[in-house]
């Protein structure tokens, strides 16, 4: 079974709270996220990787019925007022939620997940740069754009780039785990095997939940 089922209902450990961050610009925020291992990648999977982010696609959700549409509407609604005290702009938070919650359903995540690895990393800060480098909301570290996208770390301040990159690279360690969540968290945050950084995205998690 993997460590997200146990989850949603064994109280593992202590949840620690959001980690503080410090100014390293006015727009640039310094975030106290770890970082990814560059490690090498397969040819096959380096392709597979490059496609699954270069893919174009609108982060507008598309439903094909009206059940879910209103589902996704209501869920849309609860987190926006949850998310106003961080992002104060209504059309901004629609578009930061209707963003992620289409990659993260195209990389076969949970939305409440994505949304607490989120405010562990940056505290939904979208110029958020790591001590290690790691940029934007889920501080991808820039040797992802050189491995499998277009080499421009500035990239990963854009909204869509920095989700898509984050869930395709979470999903892709969740794979390397076969499906264990909290080595796959430890994985992105480069502390594989130590429970603060899992138990932090947990316990945000919680607080997105639907």
């Amino acid at each position: 079974m993997s460590r997200q089922g146990d989850d949603h209902g064994v109280d593992r450990r202590k949840v620690l709270g959001g980690a503080a961050a410090a100014l390293l610009a006015p727009w640039a925020p310094l975030a106290q996220a770890g970082r990814q291992a560059e490690e090498p990648l397969a040819d096959a999977v380096r392709t597979i990787l490059s496609a699954a982010i270069a893919n174009p696609a609108p982060p507008k959700p598309v439903f094909l019925n009206m059940d879910d549409r209103l589902a996704y509407l209501r869920w849309q609604g609860a987190m926006s007022e949850r998310l106003k005290r961080r992002k104060s702009e209504l059309q901004t938070r629609l578009e930061f939620l209707d963003t992620l919650w289409y990659e993260s359903k195209r990389a076969g995540l949970e939305p409440a997940l994505v949304l607490g690895l989120v405010q562990a990393e940056s505290g939904f800060r979208k110029y958020a740069i790591s001590s290690a480098g790691a940029r934007g909301y889920m501080q991808v570290m820039p040797f992802w754009a050189r491995l499998i996208g277009n080499g421009d770390p500035a990239s990963l301040f854009h909204m869509q780039t920095n989700l898509r990159f984050g869930c395709v690279i979470l999903r892709h360690y969740l794979d390397r785990e076969q499906g264990d969540l909290f080595l796959a968290l430890g994985r992105y945050n480069g502390s594989r095997g130590k429970s603060e950084y899992p138990d932090m995205v947990f316990g945000a998690r919680r607080q997105w939940l639907a």
